[in-house]
């Protein structure tokens, strides 16, 4: 299996504040890679460095080095827009636009230079098949997506950042916000969706990680601490602190 991001020696300040120390790491495409630890550890500053999401706040200096496929992303070559096509953001909090479903999932493709309405059709239905709510959308695509449920609402955001066919997802907390059923459809999608597509999620959830994760990584006061497959973390962690975290004993 073939790594598809490569992070070397990377820090990350807020202005005088070090968020991120020295992260080494090594994603495996086509799988689930799970950030866990503490709040305020550096996991959510971490994913949004992934597709430059956090270019987008003044006084934040990177060091180091993230590679996608092979390509400095921070390279003067890179279109980020480019690059946030190809590694789409599920945020925690279902945001859909105050608009309809259907335009809700066009709305990417058509950004990207798509008008052809047989084209765009078609982009609709296999983005909300792929997200597993095609089924209860395909009779309301005129509706506004603010009228349907919180779950409903977090998986036409997948199903919105899928329609540009991404290459990799990032997912930050996408069901803290939502109740344990929805949380259920939304990890056996993750689960189904990596056969396409490789996923990065944040999660408070331990025991979500254990359930969809291939991988997991531990993140402690900005430090990366430990990263493995997932049942060696939670089975035979090699760092103290990943242990004490995982067996409730802080955080």
């Amino acid at each position: 299996m073939s790594n598809i991001i490569s992070v070397k020696d990377m820090s990350l300040w807020y202005g005088d504040h070090q968020a991120l120390k020295n992260v080494n790491i090594e994603i495996p495409e086509k799988s689930i890679t799970a950030f866990i630890g503490p709040s305020g550890c550096g996991k959510s500053t971490f994913l949004k460095t992934l597709n430059r999401m956090n270019d987008l706040i003044p006084g934040v200096k990177i060091t180091g080095d993230i590679r996608y496929e092979g390509t400095d992303i921070f390279s003067k070559e890179v279109d980020v827009n480019n690059l946030r096509k190809e590694i789409g953001m599920v945020f925690q909090k279902p945001n859909p636009f105050p608009m309809s479903i259907y335009d809700n999932i066009a709305y990417g493709p058509r950004t990207h230079g798509i008008t052809n309405k047989v084209e765009l059709d078609e982009i609709v239905e296999r983005a909300l098949r792929d997200a597993a709510i095609w089924d209860e959308t395909k009779d309301r695509l005129k509706k506004n997506a603010l009228g349907m449920s919180g779950g409903q609402q977090q998986r036409l955001c997948i199903a919105r950042a899928l329609a540009v066919q991404p290459n990799i997802l990032l997912m930050d907390e996408p069901t803290s916000a939502l109740d344990p059923i929805s949380t259920s459809r939304i990890e056996e999608l993750v689960v189904e969706l990596k056969e396409k597509y490789t996923i990065v999620m944040v999660t408070h959830n331990m025991q979500q990680a254990v359930r969809v994760s291939d991988y997991t990584a531990f993140f402690l006061l900005g430090e990366l601490v430990e990263f493995d497959k997932t049942d060696d973390i939670f089975s035979q962690p090699r760092d103290k602190r990943t242990e004490d975290y995982i067996t409730g004993r802080f955080g």
